[in-house]
Order: C-alpha cells, then structure tokens, then sequence
C-alpha cells in the first residue's frame, strides 16, 4: 500500500497508521508509550469502525498528525468484525498501515496475571488458561494477517522497547527488516518465526572435544560446520529461497520477516548458519539483525 490524498482536499497526506494488538498481558500497553515516545499520535482502546475516521482526520491536520497508532482489544466475534471492515475501508484508502501483534506463552501470560492478581478479560467463570485460550482463538486471524509478531515470553519492559525503537525510531522505513534467529529445538520454537530451517542434519560440533567449549560465532566451528557434506550447498539453496521470499514480501508490501535457524542446542551449528545466512540477506539489500535466542544457555 501507499499514501495517497483523501477526499477531503487536495494534496492532504494521509498519516501513517499502526494498529498494535496482541494477547492480554503481551506488552500492548507498553508498545503504546514507547510509540507516543517516539512522536506518535497514539489512542488506546478505541472501537474499530472510529479508525477510519480517526485518519480522516488525521489528514485535515495539514501535517500536524502525521503518524497514528490505535491499539485495540478484540474481545468479541463481532468487535473482530468490525475491526475486518475497517481495514478493509483503509485499504481502500490507500492508507499505509501496519499490524504490530504481541505474543506471549501460556506460561508467561499465566505468571504476569498472577502477579498482579488480575482475572483474564475473557476467562470469565473459569482460569486464567481458559480466557488466554479463548483470546489465542479470537486473535488467530489477525496474527496471521499482522506485519509485525513479536513475542515478549522472555523480553523485559525495556527490551520490548528496544524492538519497538529498532523498527520505529528511524525516520526512513527500509523496504524489508529481516531478523535471523538461531535457536535450540530442545528448547521450543520461536513462536514469532515466519520461516523454520532445521540444520540437525549437519554432524554436531557439540560432538568434537575440542570445539565443544566453543559457538558458531568462533572460527574454528563455522569452517567445521561448512566443511560438512551439503552445508554450502544447504546455504546456497536457504539463501536463494530467501531473496525470492524477500522479493514477494516487498510486492505484498510485508516489511519484516523472521527467519528461524534451529539446531539440537541452539550453540554450534544454526548460530554459523544465522551469521552465514544473514549476511547473504544484507547483499540483498535486505536490513538483517541477528540474535542468538539460545547461546549460552546450555
């Protein structure tokens, strides 16, 4: 999508438009502030059928309202209805949008409504566990439709900012942020991850006595890894499917992707492959950040 001008006068420029949802208890709240931080306009809680509105609006300011951000709470079939034609009607509009959807585990979400010994807005008569299973089911589509999926399972209030500052501080948006994430299948998939590559079939390092002690990141474990039968050309192919992935997001005007890189332990043989892959995506253009989920936690 693209800016554009409204109906409403010539040459008026539609804001830019965020809308962050999520689960309960995910950091939606804290998104918000680092948001108005950064210089947005931003409204909490607002019903769907008022976004379009709100940008109308937004564009009679003459520039005074240039970015919006809406964070809203679907709690109800038809809430999610309304929130589905709204976009539709932004759409319409030419109106530059992005979904920023917080996730979180079961665990997680359980431990921070305990701590402040709140009730879930959806558990009703029953446990925490059934109303963060009911809004999980509530919010699928919308995760799925949504640019930005961060899961804050185990971010802090001030790592949850630093994401949000990474993608929206700038004042130029790059056309495609990609993330490469190395991570152990021991210890879960990274449920934010838009691509899974599974590197187990490479022999573990882990194995070697003398490269044990040591990561992907050292010199030694990244030539052993690569001198293994089919690594390059495992590398070749993921960095060519890639660039043909980064080409389709940036038709469909998708802007961030993470791409997940698992070995047994998340220490050898996917932190090689994350440094490996990601700067193939840099050559591409493409702004990469890496992050080892797993190093170090064996």
């Amino acid at each position: 999508m693209s800016t554009g001008t409204t109906d409403q006068g010539e040459g008026a420029a539609i804001p830019e438009l965020v809308i962050i949802s999520g689960m309960s208890g995910a950091g939606r709240s804290t998104a918000a502030k680092c948001l108005e931080d950064l210089g947005w306009f931003v409204v909490d809680n607002i019903p769907p059928e008022l976004i379009p509105p709100m940008v109308e609006l937004g564009a009679r300011s003459q520039g005074n309202v240039a970015k919006i951000a809406v964070v809203v709470d679907v709690r109800g079939r038809r809430f999610f209805a309304n929130l589905k034609e709204s976009l539709a009607t932004l759409d319409a509009q030419n109106v530059k949008r992005r979904i920023v959807f917080l996730e979180s585990s079961d665990d997680a979400l359980v431990r921070r409504f305990e701590s402040v010994r709140r009730p879930h807005p959806l558990q009703g008569d029953g446990r925490i566990v059934d109303g963060i299973a009911a809004e999980r089911d509530l919010l699928r589509e919308l995760r799925g439709d949504a640019d930005l999926v961060i899961d804050t399972s185990s971010l802090n209030v001030h790592e949850l900012r630093a994401k949000l500052d990474a993608q929206f501080a700038g004042e130029e948006v790059p056309e495609l942020r990609a993330t490469v994430m190395s991570f152990g299948f021991k210890y879960g998939l990274p449920v934010d991850a838009d691509m899974v590559i599974d590197c187990r079939f490479i022999p573990n390092p882990h194995w070697v006595p003398e490269l044990r002690p040591f990561t992907g990141l050292n010199d030694e474990v990244s030539q052993y890894v690569f001198s293994q039968p089919g690594s390059k050309e495992f590398l070749d192919g993921y960095a060519e499917l890639l660039r043909i992935v980064a080409e389709g997001y940036r038709r469909e005007g998708k802007r961030y992707v993470t791409i997940a890189v698992g070995c047994t332990g998340g220490k050898h043989r996917s932190v090689a492959m994350s440094e490996k892959l990601a700067r193939r995506l840099v050559t591409e253009g493409v702004e990469t950040v890496v992050v080892h989920r797993d190093m170090g936690r064996e």
